[in-house]
């Protein structure tokens, strides 16, 4: 009889290993019996709605990875809704403070430009709520919540002390995803890449065109901040720059047949040298064009390391008119380098045991693995000092600029004078910022370079003004070194 227990006892987990079906209905059953042990025991009356929407299947997610997410009825119809809904605005370009929100341009056309808003303008209070007791959070949040329905702003012009009232209707709006275009230095160009849409490929090759094509000498590819986006687009723009027939990314998961995409075999793509740009916000479709490029040696990477989010997802309609986004695979380099950081124990462990190193570039360079995407160079924003950081936050500058406008003719060559600065030190003063000697002599330069976007920006507009900005930029400037060093 003992022997007889063993094989019993034996018998039992390889009969559910053998049936996965019995075993996940072995389990179901415990779930049902543990929630009516809660649903006749609990204190408050637990509806079966909230345990298992709320409780069960979000706690199961939990073990998978932080995205894979479960919808219920009222979330999946709001995910369908932004999935089809338009992108509607008011055209205004602003600057936001600490309590201040600062007009820098309007677009031609637009609903803010027809109301009569304009660069220089400050927005003191959206739909009777003042802002100026908001933080940054809170404005970003009220102006997203104010371009759904018309908007009252109450309005300061500069110049005027009494606020004017202006009444806007939002409409839909073309918000190009490339942008930031100019040419950094004789010969190479720049541009900036926010996020990948259906459009984004053409636009890029678009903007190369007018830029010089195939005569430039170098672009600038600035991925900073773009969180991604449509993966055929990042395979599109990638294709700009790779040889025909090479590998871009391969898509790879438990579930999932491994496919591999590549640079379409007629693509005839450019030649001059690329530099890209990349930060800690750069992800997902911005990973994939600057691993494919990298691997392949097509351009050198600088910035600071990407976020690594590199999961291919769908999203499952279920019964009751609730969805599942679901991780099925995984996004890999040409090099098989897993563009997914490894997350907390069990979860998402396979994008690393699917893609060991050591990782190589086609000329053999070594590559780190281990998620995201590592620069060639490592570049970090410029820090900034107290006066820095008082000048920006308080948009004295941007002021200040504002009222120099409207007594003064400027043109797009304008520069700061020692009469100019002497001035602002008068306006810093009554607004009681007084750098000592030493601080002002110290960031002179950095002051009249500020100052000259700010006033380029609101007379021609933000594009104008990044210009200046970017001429401080330490990656842009590591990028012009590389680029000119190039063969």
């Amino acid at each position: 009889m003992k022997r007889l227990a063993i094989i019993c006892v034996c018998l039992r987990p390889l009969f559910a290993a053998d049936d996965p079906a019995a075993q996940i209905e072995q389990e179901l059953k415990k779930i049902a019996s543990f929630y009516a042990m809660v649903e006749s025991e609990s204190a408050d009356p637990v509806p079966a709605s909230i345990a298992i929407y709320q409780g069960a299947i979000p706690g199961m997610l939990r073990t998978l990875d932080p995205h894979s997410v479960f919808f219920d009825p009222e979330s999946f119809e709001q995910l369908q809704q932004m999935q089809s809904s338009e992108r509607k605005g008011f055209g205004t370009v602003v600057s936001l403070l600490p309590g201040r929100v600062i007009v820098l341009q309007t677009l031609e056309g637009s609903p803010s430009a027809k109301a009569g808003l304009s660069a220089g303008d400050e927005i003191l209070a959206i739909n009777t709520i003042p802002v100026r007791y908001l933080d940054i959070e809170q404005l970003t949040q009220l102006m997203s919540e104010a371009r759904q329905k018309e908007a009252t702003l109450d309005v300061r012009k500069p110049g005027s002390e009494r606020p004017v009232q202006i009444k806007m209707s939002p409409a839909l709006l073309d918000a190009p995803t490339v942008d930031r275009v100019y040419m950094a230095a004789p010969g190479i160009g720049h541009l900036r890449i926010t996020s990948f849409e259906e459009p984004t490929g053409r636009l890029v090759k678009q903007t190369i065109e007018k830029l010089g094509g195939e005569y430039l000498k170098g672009l600038i590819i600035d991925l900073r901040d773009n969180p991604g986006g449509a993966v055929q687009s990042a395979a599109e723009t990638s294709a700009l720059f790779l040889s025909p027939d090479q590998l871009i990314f391969t898509i790879g998961g438990r579930s999932t047949k491994t496919e591999k995409v590549a640079v379409p075999s007629d693509s005839i793509p450019y030649s001059f040298p690329v530099a890209i740009l990349i930060n800690g916000k750069s992800a997902s479709a911005s990973e994939i064009v600057t691993g494919a490029l990298q691997d392949h040696d097509r351009a050198v990477v600088l910035g600071e390391p990407s976020f690594g989010k590199g999961l291919v997802q769908q999203v499952f309609p279920l019964s009751a008119s609730s969805g599942l986004a679901l991780t099925t695979a995984f996004y890999y380099t040409p090099s098989g380098r897993s563009i997914q950081k490894p997350l907390a124990s069990g979860q998402l462990g396979a994008a690393t045991v699917m893609a060991r190193g050591p990782f190589h570039s086609d000329a053999g360079r070594p590559l780190p693995g281990g998620g995201g995407i590592q620069p060639d160079q490592i570049v970090y924003p410029a820090q900034q000092s107290g006066l820095q950081i008082v000048l920006d936050a308080t948009g004295s500058l941007t002021s200040f600029a504002g009222e120099y406008l409207r007594t003064h003719t400027v043109g797009e060559d304008v520069q700061v004078s020692p009469e100019m600065l002497d001035q602002l030190k008068v306006f810093l003063s009554e607004r009681s910022i007084q750098p000592s000697v030493a601080e002002w002599l110290s960031h002179r330069d950095w002051i009249a370079s500020r100052l000259q976007q700010e006033i380029l920006t609101l007379k021609f507009g933000v594009a104008r003004g990044d210009e200046i900005e970017l001429q401080r930029d330490p990656a842009i400037r590591a990028a012009l070194t590389k680029l000119r060093g190039a063969p």
